[in-house]
């Protein structure tokens, strides 16, 4: 085991922050380290503008920030849409897919300038401390990990302003939003201040990116997405790069109220917690696709699909992403895109996502099979051998005199569930 004063360079995950800046000098007084701070951007909207100097005030040796935006939503963002990954049934993955991609970047960093452990600001009850590590550890295990939220005495935000101040870290903010908040170009997560029980309704002015469906345009708009094997190449005609089109959807659908969700989620460390998202473009996105895959690809394929995205989810979720299952995952997803190439029409209302036109030169709808009024190329008279094949087990269970569902059966005793 190595000791403290092994460490000679450390990699720090760094926003500008109290809980990073602070970090900064707690490695070097605790670990008599170099720190080299690294900044991702992921679309977090903060402000840059002097965050070099903010992270040299604090002790840290440089800076190195990377725009990671387009890569983003290429890389990571786009294959969980296309595996049509929902993590319990709400939750569109917008932390857990950034976290990854932050990591591996940090791998490179510390390849460039020699570091030999890496640190983040995660906390020890949430599960971006699983997310950072595992991709430390799948895609470079030799370099250390630091978690300092594991080891230190800081337990409050008055400790960390305390602390700040002793060692003549640079802190303008002394008061902290009740909410805690997560943002990148794909969602904005809020959690904690009347979040913290779930009874509450969420106050109005909590919201960022949306308006309420309330206050929304009372004029539908309409948005037609195209597709080329399942990733969104345009908006209404006209092409862009992969992070111009989700942020152009994300002013579209935060105008007309879409994308929030209010969900009490299971944690990776075992623990509920309650939190509300705000992804605009991401739901019209997924609806989108949703739709697209309706009329191109088959049943079967679309009931297995549904089944893989539930796995997918919960890797993405776990922070699994470079594990080789989500990997393999994603190679049969891609070989269902093929055909997902397309446009989509959808009428957004006051919160709503309402589909009104789809096609595809892949569809596999077919008029001249679907029209109840003509016979030429579906003979109903051939159903009637299908449903007595396709119903046999049912009849062979019935002659043999077996209990069938729907008998009178009775009712569970819930008595030991209620309250004195």
């Amino acid at each position: 085991m190595m000791n403290k004063k092994d460490f000679k360079k450390v990699v720090l995950a760094y926003s500008g922050g109290l809980d990073t800046s602070v970090i900064v000098p707690w490695l070097k007084e605790n670990y008599g380290c170099e720190v080299v701070c690294f900044c991702a951007d992921v679309g977090q909207a903060e402000e840059l503008d002097g965050l070099e100097e903010k992270a040299l005030a604090s002790g840290a040796s440089q800076l190195i920030i990377h725009d990671m935006r387009e890569e983003f939503v290429e890389d990571f963002i786009f294959p969980t849409l296309k595996a049509g990954a929902i993590y319990e049934r709400k939750y569109l993955l917008g932390t857990s897919m950034a976290r990854p991609i932050i990591a591996k970047h940090m791998i490179d960093v510390a390849h460039e300038v020699g570091a030999d452990a890496l640190a983040h600001g995660a906390t020890g009850k949430g599960n971006d401390q699983v997310r950072f590590e595992l991709t430390f550890t799948a895609l470079d295990p030799r370099l250390k990990i630091i978690a300092p939220w594991r080891e230190w005495d800081i337990r409050s935000r008055e400790d960390a302003i305390a602390y700040a101040k002793a060692h003549n870290v640079p802190v303008t903010a002394t008061e902290k939003s009740i909410y805690s908040r997560d943002r990148n170009l794909w969602h904005l997560s809020h959690e904690g201040g009347l979040l913290e029980d779930p009874w509450n309704e969420p106050e109005e002015s909590m919201y960022l990116l949306s308006t309420s469906p309330e206050n929304a345009p009372e004029a539908a708009g309409y948005v037609e997405i195209s597709f080329d094997s399942g990733i969104p190449i345009a908006i209404d005609g006209e092409k862009m790069s992969p992070a111009a089109l989700l942020s152009k959807l994300n002013v579209l659908g935060g105008t007309h109220g879409i994308g929030r969700v209010d969900l009490v989620e299971g944690r990776l460390v075992g623990m509920k917690s309650h939190g509300v998202y705000e992804t605009p473009g991401g739901t019209i996105m997924y609806a989108a696709h949703r739709e697209l895959e309706s009329l191109v690809l088959d049943r079967q394929t679309i009931a297995y699909k549904d089944q893989v995205a539930i796995k997918y989810a919960e890797l993405v979720y776990d922070g699994m992403w470079f594990s080789p299952l989500r990997e393999s995952l994603a190679v049969f997803v891609d070989a269902t895109q093929g055909p997902v190439t397309g446009d989509v029409r959808l009428k957004l209302y006051k919160g709503n996502i309402i589909p009104v036109g789809r096609k595809s030169k892949f569809s596999l709808y077919r008029e001249d099979f679907a029209t109840f009024g003509k016979e030429d190329v579906y003979d109903q008279s051939d159903a009637e051998g299908f449903i007595h094949l396709f119903g046999l087990p049912l009849k062979v269970r019935a002659l043999n005199g077996l209990p069938v569902s729907g008998l009178k059966m009775p009712k569970p005793d819930y008595s030991r569930f209620k309250r004195d």
